[in-house]
């Protein structure tokens, strides 16, 4: 018995040693420049202990980390290197699982301006919650911010605001959110040059640390300069469309031991065309057609606008750093002009009458946001951000409404003229503090809180004109106080063991709203809570596939715009009022996604809206009024099928496909009568970019989206074909760079919106502004010779680093 025990305790000790001797160890750390910021993308490469036989290779990832494993025990040679930092080289024994903690790479002394840069990764990359769009060194940099937006995959870019598919995105600049409305965004966007832009970040699953109203989030991600000295460029573009635009633009950049700074500002000067053919079919009590109201609609929409973006880093020491970015967009100069004709038929088509309405409205505003932000980082890689926002909005709008009537004989038989004066002020504070923990090298904590106040002050006043003498209007006069507070709280926490990611995140918000219309002497208040849970699984199941899945809860709050109730005249009969009752909504977003052999990716999601809002036209038969008002929808759904390819034809030749196959069905009561809708859709999108020339100085890139007919709000759109094609070169040793773009090549991006349910029937025909020819010069200066701030490898490493992945 004593033999056999002994026999025993032997053979475990034995199993135990061998064990400990075949044992596989892994090396982890976490790469940071001079300033304690996190390097992506720097190589890692495992040599044998002699310094030149090659072991394993990786690359760190968005937060500096890397990890590699199946080492055995013995003495290795590591080095890390970065372009523009000086590479760190080291030799380890490896006896166990080795954390070098951080690792600090200094920048080069030697004269970078001789140093060209080539970015060498693919366009696309594909994340379970996100696709990157990576735009560096494109031809799409050569053109505007919007235009890029325009080519980004899943991004829908329409006069009505930035989709992703069917759902409203909010638009975030070095994740700090844009406080903009959606036609000053469009506006901003447009003016913006994109040569700053390094990356897009379609997020279709955002973390608990975003606000809950972000659903779904567009990150622009601007370059950062990674070298001492200074950097500038000018720009010039001269667009084509029914009327030229202007628009001049310059970009600074300095950095050195103590600051980075960088300032971007933009003119523009442009006259926008639409025309419009709509159409209302006035019903009668049978549903049966009374009247038809044919519109011509030309509008004109004159600016000039001034934007201006700046950011400054302040590095105070090696931990601690004080930042201050602002975003201003100035319209000194903004007029509308709304030139109106419309036939009345009797269901026979029989002239009854017409009238006419000119609209002539002329704006003031500015929108100036800024952050300040403190940022520690502690000694175990942890850190503590404080970020304070303030936003202010100033709105005035004149507007004047002259309309001729005529009888049936289509003779003149009388006037009305009117003019109204609306003013708004919004101010905007809001405070954050977040706080990230490094757990370990395969998990995180997060967790931070915030505090967001918007206060906006309106008025509008119309005044009647009868026969020269002036009427105030009260039953069109008001004034309106909005205050909303958002109380919230969130933790993260994400892990990676063997080959799954997890990420799970709770955020928690209290809503306090009140809004008072002091003529109507109405005041609608809402107090909620409400809890956003958010997670997102990934396996890697086989060297190249991997499976993932996602949700996300979040809300839409109704704007104050929405819930002002104001009527705003387009003319005497075609309206836009806003609703006080209007009800958050709450999105519950589903997904699950397989990507396989390096470049397919197919992907189900499914989408629930509760009280989903929109803003709708709704007729009145019996006053033969339109007016466009905010309602909750009782349901909306929105599923399908999406299946990406993304490839390297050759080194200078990427294309990336997607097709969409989705349903939308939307359902609601209008008074006591119920209305369901359901449509199957496509969307499809081709994107090629290519390189051409043995310098890679002639860069094109072409997009062709096309949007199948689909459900919107009840409304029907038609199909549309979105296209565009930008060709950029550089020329003066590479000091400057020309650039053509040409919007809507095929004449197909106008569309066609029909309204058929209950008793309502109306459609519009929209001919918009949108094809035009774009030509652009950029001179740079400075250190010009470094293109971009990603890596370069020679073909060696990087084939041995795609080996592994």
């Amino acid at each position: 018995m004593k033999l056999s025990l002994h026999y025993y305790l032997s053979i475990i000790l034995f199993s135990l040693c061998f064990s400990a001797y075949a044992q596989e160890f892994s090396i982890s750390g976490t790469v940071v420049d001079a300033n304690s910021e996190p390097i992506d993308l720097a190589n890692i490469i495992i040599l044998a202990e002699d310094g030149t036989t090659f072991i394993k290779g990786t690359s760190t990832g968005e937060k500096g980390y890397f990890k590699l494993n199946n080492l055995t025990p013995k003495a290795y040679f590591i080095r890390i290197s970065f372009i523009g930092f000086e590479a760190f080289e080291q030799k380890i024994i490896l006896s166990g699982h080795l954390n070098l903690k951080t690792i600090q790479l200094a920048e080069t002394a030697e004269n970078l301006d001789e140093v060209t840069v080539i970015a060498k990764k693919p366009t696309i990359t594909r994340k379970p919650d996100r696709l990157i769009f990576n735009v560096e060194n494109t031809a799409l940099t050569e053109g505007s911010t919007l235009g890029v937006l325009k080519n980004t995959p899943g991004i829908i870019v329409t006069e009505g605001g930035i989709n992703i598919k069917s759902a409203q995105a909010a638009i975030f600049i070095n994740n700090r959110r844009v406080q903009l409305t959606s036609d000053e965004l469009i506006q901003l966007l447009e003016s913006s040059p994109a040569n700053s832009i390094k990356s897009v970040e379609v997020i279709t699953n955002p973390s608990a640390s975003y606000d809950a109203d972000s659903g779904s989030v567009i990150n622009i991600i601007m370059s950062k300069n990674l070298v001492t000295g200074y950097r500038g460029s000018v720009q010039t573009n001269y667009t084509q469309g029914v009327f030229p635009r202007y628009n001049a633009a310059t970009s600074h950049y300095f950095k050195n031991d103590k600051f980075n700074f960088n300032v971007n500002y933009s003119y523009t000067n442009q006259k926008i065309n639409r025309d419009q053919d709509d159409r209302v079919n006035f019903l009668d009590n049978a549903n049966e057609v009374n009247q038809i109201w044919q519109s011509d609609v030309n509008r004109n929409t004159w600016s000039e606008s001034h934007t201006l973006n700046l950011n400054l880093d302040f590095f105070i020491d090696d931990k601690n750093t004080l930042s201050l970015t602002s975003t201003g967009l100035y319209t000194p100069y903004f007029k509308y002009q709304i030139n109106n004709n419309t036939d009345i038929r009797d269901q026979s088509q029989d002239f009854l009458s017409r009238f006419t309405a000119d609209n002539l409205s002329r704006d003031n505003k500015y929108n100036i946001g800024s952050n300040l932000i403190f940022r520690h980082n502690f000694e175990n890689n942890a850190a503590l951000t404080f970020d304070a926002h303030y936003t202010t909005y100033n709105y005035e709008r004149d507007q004047n409404v002259f309309s001729n009537f005529f009888d049936v004989n289509n003779v003149f038989s009388n006037a009305s003229e009117f003019n109204t004066l609306a003013n708004q002020s919004t101010n905007i504070i809001t405070g954050k503090i977040d706080y990230n923990l490094p757990i370990n090298e395969s998990s995180s904590f997060d967790a931070g809180a915030k505090y967001s106040n918007v206060n906006t002050d309106s008025d509008i006043t119309r005044v009647d004109i009868v026969n020269g003498t002036e009427f105030l209007n009260t039953a069109n006069t008001d004034a309106f106080k909005y205050d909303e507070k958002v109380f919230a709280a969130y933790s993260n926490y994400s892990k990676s063991w063997d080959k799954w990611d997890l990420n799970i995140g709770l955020r928690v918000e209290q809503t306090n709203i009140e809004g008072e219309s002091q003529t109507l002497n109405q005041t609608n208040t809402q107090d909620y809570f409400s809890w956003f849970p958010n997670a997102s699984l990934s396996h890697q199941a086989a060297k190249d596939v991997m499976v993932y899945g996602n949700y996300k809860r979040s809300i839409t709050r109704p704007s104050f715009k929405d819930l002002n109730p104001f009527t705003f005249f387009i003319n005497e009969n075609t309206i836009v009022t806003g609703n006080p009752n209007l009800v958050p909504a709450f999105i519950d977003h589903f997904s699950v996604g397989i990507s396989f052999l390096k470049h397919f990716t197919v992907e189900a999601y499914y989408m629930n809206y509760e009280n989903d809002s929109y803003e709708l036209p709704r007729q009145d038969n019996a006053t033969n009024i339109l007016a466009f008002t905010p309602l909750n929808l009782d349901q909306r759904t929105d599923f399908g099928f999406d299946f990406l390819f993304d490839y390297n034809i050759t080194n200078n030749w990427n294309l990336y496909a997607v097709t969409s196959f989705f349903n939308m069905t939307e359902a609601t009561n209008f008074d006591n009568d119920f209305i369901e809708k359901s449509q199957w859709s496509n969307l499809s999108q081709l994107s090629n970019s290519l390189s051409l020339l043995e310098d890679k100085s002639l860069n094109i890139n072409l997009s062709v989206l096309y949007l199948s007919r689909n459900l919107q709000y009840f409304s029907s759109v038609e199909d549309r074909v979105i296209s565009s094609l930008s060709v950029s070169k550089s020329v003066f040793n590479k000091s400057a760079m020309i650039s053509l773009t040409v919007e809507d090549l095929f004449n197909q991006q106008d569309f066609d919106i029909s309204t058929r349910y209950l008793n309502q029937s109306n459609s519009s025909f929209s001919d918009l502004d949108n094809r035009t020819i774009k030509l652009g010069f950029r001179y740079k200066f400075g250190n010009t010779k470094l293109n971009t701030n990603e890596r370069s490898t020679n073909a060696e490493e990087r084939d041995r680093i795609k080996d592994l992945n």
